[in-house]
């Protein structure tokens, strides 16, 4: 916890004192008791059990007042809020591996329909685009509230050759900052600009790097078998997304083992690569998730939602202070009107 104002902590040193006054007025209450001819009386008068009754509500009183003076310093705690303005760019595999039907009723079908049930499980806020890629990357959807722009995106995908995971990540950024004029070329690709960037003589803005993952208002989801073909280095890309501290959180479709599959005219195993995935993760301080099948997926997705409709951010917390301060000083006048009629 860090503190706006921190030299008003030194208002604490004012407890002790309160602390050695309130014992001076109970020594000096005693010594006033004992003028009364009888102790039984004084006894009497107090009731049974008010000997530490007493004591409870200044007790709770003093903290209060401690609570109150530490939100006079203005305190800032890092605590889960809800994101208002955040952005979730679905990258999804659309390679022919995609057709495997080793999570049924195939990898592709089971990734739309997750990533539906994902999108609907969103607030409205959260704005959503979508990258589908192949042997290239395209933006198939910029990010958008409109839900129903999304699945159309999404129905439309159709499966092509190769798999370039890295394509897909560096598209994702290029669409989160169009400004940072960022292009495949630029890590000895081919040449390809998303939607969202039109001067094609825009250089790439100088960007200073950030802790991986200290970027809240943005975040990349790779749905994919992980097998890459072609295109940029995933790891050389999920540097570039760690520089700007974007997460990115890869999902594995399919399984280890994998199965031969047919297309115009060639076979081929397609296996899920976990490791690239989980490097690319870890890279960017994000989390790997495996999804061996449908209903893996699905839930893989409802974790995901869950997840990244909040973040962690640094927030002043006086106010909460001085709501506790408040509440512990009622129940500390409450306490004493109930035990002895007033306020003690």
């Amino acid at each position: 916890m860090q503190f706006i104002w921190p030299q008003n902590l030194w208002l604490l040193l004012v407890l002790p004192l309160l602390v050695a006054l309130y014992l001076w007025l109970q020594g000096r209450r005693k010594r006033h008791a004992l003028r009364f001819a009888s102790l039984a009386i004084v006894r009497e008068a107090m009731g049974p059990g008010n000997g530490w009754r007493r004591h409870v509500p200044p007790l709770i009183f003093l903290l209060a007042l401690a609570v109150m003076l530490v939100a006079a310093a203005r305190p800032q705690a890092v605590i889960v809020l809800p994101s208002n303005n955040q952005t979730i760019i679905l990258a999804m595999d659309v390679s022919g591996s995609m057709r495997a039907q080793d999570v049924k009723p195939s990898r592709i079908v089971a990734a739309q329909e997750a990533a539906k049930h994902f999108i609907a499980q969103l607030p409205r806020h959260v704005k959503v685009g979508i990258v589908a890629f192949a042997g290239s990357a395209q933006v198939a959807q910029l990010p958008t509230l409109n839900r129903e722009d999304l699945v159309t995106a999404i129905d439309r995908f159709q499966l092509q050759r190769a798999t370039a995971t890295g394509n897909a990540i560096v598209i994702s950024l290029a669409t989160l900052f169009p400004d940072d004029g960022i292009e495949l070329d630029q890590l000895g690709a081919q040449r390809f600009r998303p939607r969202s960037i039109d001067d094609a003589d825009r250089k790439p803005k100088p960007r200073e790097p950030v802790p991986p993952g200290s970027y809240t208002s943005a975040a990349i989801i790779m749905l994919t078998d992980g097998q890459r073909t072609t295109g940029v280095d995933p790891i050389e890309a999920a540097q570039m997304a760690a520089e700007r501290g974007v997460r990115v959180y890869t999902v594995g479709i399919g399984t280890t083992d994998g199965e031969i599959i047919g297309f115009e005219g060639w076979s081929m195993r397609v296996r899920l690569d976990e490791e690239s995935l989980k490097a690319v993760a870890r890279k960017t301080a994000a989390e790997y998730y495996y999804a061996g099948t449908a209903q893996d997926l699905m839930k893989v997705y409802e974790k995901l939602s869950a997840r990244l409709t909040v973040e962690k951010k640094e927030t002043e917390v006086s106010a909460l202070l001085a709501l506790l301060a408040a509440a512990l000083s009622v129940l500390a006048a409450s306490l004493s009107v109930a035990w002895f009629s007033r306020i003690v």
